[in-house]
Parts: C-alpha cells; structure tokens; sequence
C-alpha cells in the first residue's frame, strides 16, 4: 500500500476504491464537493442531517438543512448517480446545541452555535457515522485547508479570505483532521465554486448562499430564546457603569455587547454603549466606547493544534480572532493548563464578549493553531 500513489485526497489506493462520505448540506459549495469527487471517479455517499422541524424547515429560506435543502442534496445525487442518505440528527442536534445556545443567551453570552454545530454534531456524531459506512474519509465543503506538516495533518485558513471558515472550525481536533478533507479550500473565489456547480449541471448552481443560523429566522435570536424559555424576556434597569438608572429595558436578551442603537435612553450627549449584560440582576450596563476596551481574554475549552503541547511553554506569540469578522491581530497566549488560557492582546479591541470564541493564528503564514471559548466577560 505504501508504494501506490497518493490520491487527489492524500490516500494510498485509486479513487474507484476510495469512499468518501460527503456531509451535504444542500448548498452550492458541499454539492460541488460531492459532484467533483464522483466526477474524479470516488466512491461517493452523500448523507444530508435533518437538525430540526422537517415541517416547520420547509418555508424557511436562507438557512442550510431546512427541508427544501434535504430536497436539493437529493436532487444533485440523483443527478450524479451517487447514493444519498437523511439523518435524523433532531435530539442530538437540540440536546448539544440549541439548548446550550438558549443557556448561553440567558446568562449574558454571545454564543456562536455554528461552532458547537461542527464541534458536537457534524465533526462528532457525522463523522462517526462515516466510518460505519467503511468511509476512507468525510468531506464538507468547508472554506478552509488541511495540509500535511512535519507532524501530521495541519489546519490552514482557506485561499479566498474572504470565503475563510476557520473561526468556525477551530476545534477540530489531530484526530479529527486526520479523517476530514476540505476539497474547497484551495479555490480563490466563490464564482469558482459556482462555474464548476454549473459545468456538472448541478441544480443548484445558482442557489444563494445561507445567511442566518439554521433555527434562527430573520436573524431574531430573542424570538428563538422567549420560545424555548417562556418568560425569559423579563423587563429591567438600563444602568450606567456607576449604577445610576438610566432607563428600562424589555428584557436582557435583546442586547449585546457593544450594541449601540435601539437603547431607547436618548439625551445623554455623548453615545453610549451595552459594555456588560448582568442577567442575574436584569440589568444592562452602558458606557462611553473607551469602556468596551477590552486587552485580558480568558478562554477555556482550548482546543489546540501546535506541534508542542500548548503548557509545554509558558508564552506563545501568535495572532488572533475574537470575532468572525475581524481581522487577526498580533496576541500573546499564556497558558493555564493544557485546556486554559489568558490571551493577552497587544492592542485592546472593543466588544470583546463571553460565548464567542477566540481562534489561534500563527504568527506567519496561513497554519490554525486552535482556539478557545471566552468564559468571562469584560
């Protein structure tokens, strides 16, 4: 085995004895995936996870794994003559995510569900499902790189920045990465993705891109928590950071951190900011912007992916992300245990919020080198 040819894939053996699992979501980008590798001649299985109300799902546009979502992965299988198959992945997917993500909310967070989605759902109980099905590997049509390193396997952001999904994959693990490819993530523009959905005469080659959480329409994530805890939008004080009441809120979930407009306490003169929630007193605190600086961020549920042991040095000189949407900046990581850490950032960042993640870059070049949760706020 050793002296055959590495694949398109990085496996021993030709693609005709190779089997892919293909986690599709219905979308442009796993069908893709599915279409090339069956085209490259692989054994391909598509499985698609029903995560919540099939009924509901079906009205519900621009979220991935909704009912019609089901219904186009389908399609593109029969249109590439692949085998595809539907999971029920609804209590699995309420018990590990939605359920944390109403938790999170109700104690002040900012939880990132996708994340835990990967992490619990696709990454765990997907990927286990694979390798019942004698699977050599699992594909997704992630925006992001698995390279091979002098260690192993390493995880790198994508080609196209702009398409980069490795905030929301950081805790995949060594062993997970091993199984895992990410056909994609060498592509530099989602145009690239959508002429090659079109040269497979893939019905969804021009379906628009999911934009919202899943169970989360509209984006209205208060609506989702009243729903799954009835009575949670409780009224309270709007504070300042001396804890003057400047107004009433209707009820701790509504707000965010940093969340500037719709606070309803006008006349202050300079703008003010949320700067911390305080759910157990029903309070929103408020403050001028300098107060969101934020330079100390503990995290925890540090999943990490340097060569050495994260405790093997007391420093780590890297970049990172404390939101999805900006930028890497130059950081230094001082570890607690093998799993927790203070990250100390070398220029402070305004609304730095607990529940979100903070993801490890190295200092040069593309490689991941993990992440943590923040746990604590301000």
């Amino acid at each position: 085995m050793l002296d055959l040819p590495l694949n398109s894939l990085g496996l021993p053996k030709p693609p005709s004895e190779t089997r892919v699992v293909v986690a599709m979501s219905g979308g442009v980008d796993s069908s893709v995936v599915a279409a090339m590798l069956k085209d490259e001649g692989y054994d391909v299985v598509g499985v698609t996870l029903q995560l919540y109300d099939h009924g509901a799902a079906l009205a519900k546009k621009g979220a991935c794994c909704a009912g019609r979502d089901i219904h186009d992965a389908r399609r593109v299988a029969e249109t590439m003559g692949f085998p595809h198959y539907v999971l029920d992945y609804e209590n699995t997917f309420r018990e590990a995510v939605i359920e944390e993500f109403a938790d999170a909310y109700l104690a002040g967070a900012t939880p990132v569900p996708c994340i835990r989605c990967n992490e619990r759902v696709k990454f765990k109980d997907l990927l286990a499902t694979a390798r019942d099905l004698e699977a050599d590997c699992m594909a997704t049509g992630h925006y992001i790189q698995r390279k091979m390193g002098d260690t192993g396997a390493e995880l790198h952001c994508a080609a196209d920045a702009n398409r980069d999904q490795s905030y929301f994959l950081f805790s995949t693990t060594p062993e997970q990465l091993d199984y895992l490819r990410f056909p994609l993530g060498h592509l530099h523009s989602k145009a690239e993705t959508r002429a090659l959905a079109a040269k497979y005469g893939l019905p969804v080659a021009d379906k628009p891109d999911s934009q919202d959480i899943c169970f989360v329409p509209n984006g209205n994530y208060a609506a989702v928590i009243e729903k799954l805890r009835p009575g949670a939008a409780e009224p309270g004080e709007i504070v300042d950071l001396e804890g003057r009441v400047l107004g009433q809120h209707r009820g701790v979930i509504h707000y965010t951190i940093g969340q500037r407009k719709g606070l309803g306490i006008g006349g202050l003169g300079d703008p003010v900011y949320v700067v911390r929630l305080d759910p157990d007193l029903r309070r929103v605190v408020v403050g001028p912007k300098e107060s969101l600086s934020t330079r100390i961020v503990p995290v925890r549920e540090v999943n990490w992916l340097g060569d050495a042991p994260l405790d093997s040095q007391a420093e780590w000189h890297v970049n990172v992300k404390v939101r999805s949407t900006r930028p890497p900046r130059p950081a230094v990581i001082r570890p607690i245990s093998a799993t927790e850490a203070e990250v100390e950032l070398l220029n402070p960042e305004d609304g730095v919020s607990a529940g979100q993640a903070c993801v490890f870059y190295a200092p040069e070049g593309s490689r991941i080198l993990g992440g943590g949760w923040i746990w604590r706020g301000r």
